[in-house]
């Protein structure tokens, strides 16, 4: 089910975001939702590039395999 959320916009800023809404031919409300979407998608999401950089990263895998060792048997505690 969908949310109703209030957002204070800056004068400037709510017309920088109608404008665009405006070209795109859609509602104010669905641009701003769809340009959130995708800054979580590109932010919250690695690349191909990334993950052969983490998976090369020889360091970094010792570390999470001792961490997820350490959690599996409830050995230290999160921060």
């Amino acid at each position: 089910m969908s949310k109703t959320v209030t957002l204070r916009l800056d004068d400037t800023v709510y017309r920088l975001f109608r404008g665009v809404a405006e070209r795109e031919n859609r509602p104010i409300s669905n641009f701003i939702e769809t340009a959130v979407l995708r800054f979580v998608q590109d932010h919250e999401t690695v690349d191909e590039f990334e993950m052969a950089e983490i998976g090369a990263n020889t360091g970094l895998n010792q570390s999470l395999k001792r961490g997820h060792e350490d959690a599996k048997h409830r050995r230290g505690s999160f921060v």
